[in-house]
């Protein structure tokens, strides 16, 4: 009788790469049910986004202090390219959204991972095997999916569409950013220091759009503080932590999942419809990049 030899195969997904993979999920279902509590607050998009970054930024500095560390020059300065980055980002797509139609603004977006996954294996020798490509491509399917089945919004604009295609390259820096962040900063220290740009650019940007940046009202408030929660604090800092244990192009895939999670969100917690045209790819999207996590034991 053969023995199996077991030590040329993995044992099983390392302990950091599995926590890592875990925490890019729960990051992603996070900003899934910050796209759904967006939609319980009367103010526009883009004060929405200053507001929202702007309570994110004093919570994290209230809990860096609790840990002993300040804001410094360092930081701030590390951390000012992924800043940029995710600032850019917010003002593009909300800007997109106002001018095109969600269906091709979100289906631009889920190229996202196309973009880094070329970067990641140009300039960080990330291997990325054909079967993974493979089922990024059905994943990124099923979100179009996904996407064209929940919304038949008719209105339709190129610079729209363009501006869309600007935040999918500047979400994808986004994620580039943090990965080269573990060399100066902790994930906390930049995902701090990130959100306090992005009020900095995306403050300015709204008052030149004309955007009402009024006080929020009380339920607004109550809102903003869950959304900066859920999507902010639980959502960046769990994809910025999982970034510096995962390969880059994994972390960019998982982004997948937040369509799929706000529509199931969406479902359970404010009573919208499901159809069939959104669960089966919605299934096709989950079993994809439970493909890919499954691949990733072999870099364990």
């Amino acid at each position: 009788m053969v023995e199996p030899d077991t030590q040329s195969r993995p044992s099983g997904l390392d302990q950091d790469l599995r926590a890592g993979l875990l925490g890019a999920a729960i990051a992603v279902c996070a900003w899934g049910g910050g796209s759904v509590l967006a939609k319980l607050i009367s103010m526009d998009s883009a004060a929405i986004a200053v507001y929202r970054f702007s309570l994110f930024s004093i919570l994290m500095v209230v809990w860096l202090k609790a840990r002993g560390t300040t804001i410094s020059l360092h930081v701030m300065r590390s951390s000012f390219l992924g800043g940029l980055a995710l600032g850019i980002d917010v003002a593009l797509f909300f800007s997109a959204v106002k001018l095109t139609n969600v269906v091709n603004a979100t289906l631009i977006g889920s190229l996202q991972p196309v973009f880094v996954g070329v970067i990641a294996a140009r300039f960080y020798n990330e291997q990325i095997r054909r079967n993974d490509v493979l089922w990024s491509a059905v994943a990124i399917v099923g979100v179009g999916f996904v996407v064209m089945a929940s919304n038949d919004t008719p209105e339709w604009s190129a610079a729209g569409d363009l501006l869309a295609l600007g935040a999918m390259l500047s979400w994808g820096c986004y994620f580039i950013a943090s990965k080269n962040s573990k060399e100066h900063l902790t994930p906390t220290e930049f995902t701090t220091g990130s959100s306090i740009w992005t009020v900095m650019i995306n403050v300015p940007l709204a008052l030149v759009l004309g955007q009402d940046l009024s006080w929020p009202s009380n339920t607004d408030w109550f809102w903003l503080l869950v959304m900066t929660a859920l999507a902010g604090f639980v959502g960046h800092t769990m994809m910025n932590w999982s970034l510096v244990r995962i390969p880059l192009w994994v972390g960019s895939t998982f982004t997948l999942l937040i369509p799929v999670a706000a529509s199931l969100i969406a479902w359970a917690a404010l009573g919208e419809a499901l159809s069939l045209g959104q669960v089966l790819p919605m299934a096709l999207v989950l079993g994809a990049l439970g493909m890919i996590v499954r691949n990733q034991q072999a870099t364990a």
